[in-house]
């Protein structure tokens, strides 16, 4: 190369201002500045002897701070792979269109942040979005080696009037950690038992799920159908615990909806006039903004919104009266103020007949009454639709509130505005929980395995309930299902059940025959005796689940108890039973985890969207709640999805 041509590779770049100039290496994009106006080439040759091997990978690392809490460098590479692929992630957590990346304010944003990445078109970020479905596929699939799993499934009609089902898998990984993975959201040609049966069997087979433990579902009787094909088919190929016998769980939160509906089915006027006083309110916007000036001229400070129910949905109900009550003085300034108000209480309805109404103080009492009695249900169906933590444990603490205040209201002394109400709800709970025959046995093993109470606790209400022999009776039958729990485990490993087998004596010294006095021979028995007391006795020689059942319980008040880290700091000290705490404990009470799916089906498959094939929808309903970083995540919100 000649010293011209080398020359010109530098020529001036750019004018600053004054009189200082500016040249540019093309090789190493380094400015230096000459007020001669003329750049040397041995300057420039000096520059190359800096970065003499500067490759394109190396042209675009970038560093720069990160704010934060703390200030970092960052070195980062240019790469247009890695921002497609980031790309679609957030197009997939965020739930948005695939046209996202065409809109204006999007490719405006784009050249401001990054010119250099070229916008990709919507089938190319749909592609990538497959892209990364497949590979956090690969992953899950090999976290479920090995992995017993606990699943729910639940139907949804979506806005193209087809038929979806979806299968969540519940599980407890190795560091102890409660997980939530959505495996499938397919279309089903229908909702017979069958149907819904080969669907889950092929679902578990494409995951490769070989131990399967529970499946819970609603009561419709096609899901007992359904469960009892797969519980045939996993039997057949071994890949069932105990034979199945525990696979089917019934939906709690389902079985207490159905409990507080028949108590609600002869609703109280009160109820009524206070429904009917919320209708007038949200009937239009005028009246809206009328009751909105009450509530200010009240000072009420609520957030709540007042909204009307649903009558076939009982939570709807109880969360419209308890925001009522938050209202009550702005509904009296209202019949004050508002003649309408008054005047709607006086024309007849689309029925013919005068809505009931206003509600007066005695109706507002009797109200906060009934809220009072359907927040004890409330707050056990939010429990009971935990998907972010272990929710098999709750169950028996739920069970022993509602059978307390049912029995009490049914009682002589029974509040008598409730009392007809709690009739019709015991006689519901008693055909579902009334006997031990109809709950899964699991339910109970769950707080036996809670160090806070253990066997005991499970025990001691079972007397309260059905007297010592036939509740000594029940204890026997959970503790009878942990030990064949126990056994299978310990069969599956290949370990001895008890951590010792205790010193015996030896035949060799014993006194022979004929060689020793009655007395010695007396005193040799004696000493066989003490030493099976004393291995009868011996810690040692009990199995985890004796030892774990003799040991003293953990204090049941103190706050925020973590479970799952409890057996994971002791589950070097119980070996086997450590691994059925994970397998029990990860058994989800209702199905409120799948039926939470189909509200990020029905946002995904909206109008604009209803022509995504079911595969790109499964994709995308399931990479997202796999993307999702639980730590991120937000509890479902029960007042959606019920």
């Amino acid at each position: 190369m000649t010293e011209a041509d080398n020359t010109d590779r530098h020529r001036p770049s750019r004018t600053a201002i004054g009189t200082d100039r500016w040249s540019r290496c093309r090789r190493s994009e380094r400015e230096r500045s000459s007020d001669a106006g003329a750049v040397k080439t041995s300057e420039m040759q000096s520059n190359h002897r800096v970065e003499p091997n500067r490759t394109e990978k190396n042209r675009n690392r970038e560093i720069f701070f990160r704010s934060g809490i703390r200030h970092r460098l960052v070195v980062a590479n240019y790469s247009e792979e890695k921002i497609r692929l980031a790309l679609a992630r957030m197009i997939i957590i965020d739930e948005l269109p695939f046209k996202f990346v065409e809109r204006q304010g999007f490719q405006e944003f784009m050249e401001i942040v990054e010119p250099r990445f070229p916008i990709p078109h919507r089938t190319t970020i749909a592609r990538a979005c497959m892209k990364i479905y497949s590979s956090e596929v690969d992953i899950l699939r090999g976290a479920f080696v090995g992995q017993r799993v606990c699943v729910t499934t639940d139907t949804w009609t979506s806005i193209q009037n087809l038929n979806y089902m979806v299968v969540t898998a519940h599980f407890i990984d190795g560091d102890w950690n409660y997980q939530k993975k959505i495996l499938n959201f397919c279309p089903i040609a229908n909702h017979k038992g069958d149907t819904i049966g080969r669907t889950v069997e092929s679902c578990l087979l494409k995951w490769g799920i070989d131990r399967l433990f529970t499946i819970t579902a609603d009561n419709a009787s096609s899901n007992d159908v359904a469960i009892d094909y797969v519980k045939k088919k996993t039997k057949e190929r071994d890949s069932s615990i105990l034979g199945g016998e525990f696979m089917h769980m019934r939906c709690c939160a389902h079985i207490l909806n159905l409990i507080v509906q028949s108590g609600l089915k002869s609703i109280h006027e009160s109820i009524t006039k206070v429904r009917n006083a919320v209708r007038y309110v949200r009937a239009s916007p005028a009246r809206f903004e009328k009751f909105q000036e009450c509530v200010e001229n009240e000072k009420i400070k609520a957030k709540c919104l007042l909204s009307l129910d649903v009558p076939t949905r009982w939570n709807s109900t109880y969360l419209m009266l308890d925001c009522a009550l938050k209202f009550v003085r702005a509904f009296d300034r209202l019949e004050e103020e508002d003649g309408h108000y008054k005047l709607y209480f006086c024309e007849l309805d689309g029925n013919g007949k005068k809505p009931i109404g206003p509600p007066n103080y005695l109706d507002w009492e009797n109200v906060k009454t009934f809220v009072k009695f359907l927040g004890i249900f409330y707050e056990a169906t939010l429990r009971f639709s935990g998907s972010l933590f272990v929710t098999s444990n709750t169950y028996f603490h739920e069970l022993i509130s509602i059978e307390d205040q049912l029995q009490q209201l049914c009682s002589v002394d029974g509040d008598p505005l409730l009392k007809s109400m709690a009739v019709e709800m015991k006689k519901k709970y008693d055909k579902y929980w009334g006997s031990m025959d109809n709950i899964n046995l699991m339910l109970f093993v769950a707080v036996v395995l809670d160090p806070r109470y253990r066997l005991k606790y499970v025990k001691f209400w079972f007397r309260e309930w059905y007297g010592k022999d036939k509740g000594d009776e029940m204890s026997s039958k959970v503790r009878d299902a942990l030990k064949r729990l126990y056994v299978e485990r310990v069969g599956q490993n290949g370990v001895s059940s008890s951590s010792g087998s205790g010193a015996s004596l030896s035949r060799d010294s014993m006194p022979s025959v004929g060689n020793a006095s009655l007395s010695d021979r007396i005193k040799s028995y004696n000493n066989r005796f003490k030493q099976h007391l004393a291995d009868e006795d011996s810690v040692e020689s009990k199995s985890e689940l004796d030892r774990y059942l003799l040991e003293s319980s953990e204090d049941p008040d103190v706050e925020d108890f973590d479970i799952l880290m409890w057996w994971k700091m002791n589950s070097s000290r119980y070996r086997v039973l450590s691994q059925i705490a994970r397998d029990v404990l990860a058994i989800p009470v209702s199905t409120v985890a799948s039926e939470s799916t189909f509200s990020t089906g029905g946002r995904v498959l909206d109008s604009f969207r209803s022509s995504l094939s079911p595969n790109t929808v499964e994709a995308l309903i399931c990479t997202q709640n796999w993307l999702k970083d639980a730590k991120k995540k937000r509890p479902i919100k029960l007042r959606d999805i019920l």
